[in-house]
């Protein structure tokens, strides 16, 4: 006579969860933080999708599916085309992005990548930048790479659940 199992086997798969529970609902401050690091970078002197391709390649580089689906879900419903939100883990050889998204998607390498040659950022790339982006855009610019970068640890080491945009339960 067969027995049948009154308990779930070990290789069973298990419900996803995030490690952490939700930061913003551990540290409520990170809520006012949250929103002025938004504020800033949404002044408008960068355009939107630029800030949203620069944080989805921010996301494929540190290889966080999280920030890599939110990031994509949030291009999606700016309206960003799908060849240019696939493009940009190889942007250097696509010809859908601009000259100043370019320099955009050069500096959050520069940023996240080691450099073999030493400075992350050379004069030569800062220059390009100054070239496409004026001192606020600029400084714009550089505020979101620091913005996605903030969460990059929270990404990283909570595990929050991948999810299409900002909603509730990611952090279950």
């Amino acid at each position: 006579m067969n027995a049948v199992p009154t308990t779930t086997s070990p290789s069973a798969p298990q419900p996803p969860a995030s490690r952490m529970s939700d930061p913003t609902e551990l540290v409520p401050e990170l809520k006012e933080v949250t929103a002025w690091l938004f504020k800033a970078t949404g002044n408008r002197s960068v355009p939107r999708g630029t800030i949203g391709l620069v944080q989805l390649r921010a996301g494929q580089i540190v290889g966080n599916t999280y920030l890599t689906v939110l990031h994509t879900s949030l291009l999606r419903k700016a309206g960003e085309g799908e060849e240019r939100i696939t493009a940009v883990a190889s942007w250097r050889d696509a010809h859908c992005f601009t000259d100043a998204e370019r320099v955009a998607l050069a500096l959050v390498e520069a940023v996240l990548l080691p450099s073999p040659h030493g400075e992350r950022v050379p004069d030569g790339l800062y220059a390009e930048a100054a070239r496409h982006y004026d001192p606020t855009a600029l400084a714009t610019l550089t505020i979101a790479i620091g913005q996605v970068n903030f969460f990059v640890p929270l990404a990283l080491i909570g595990k929050p659940l991948p999810a299409s945009g900002f909603t509730t339960g990611q952090w279950t």
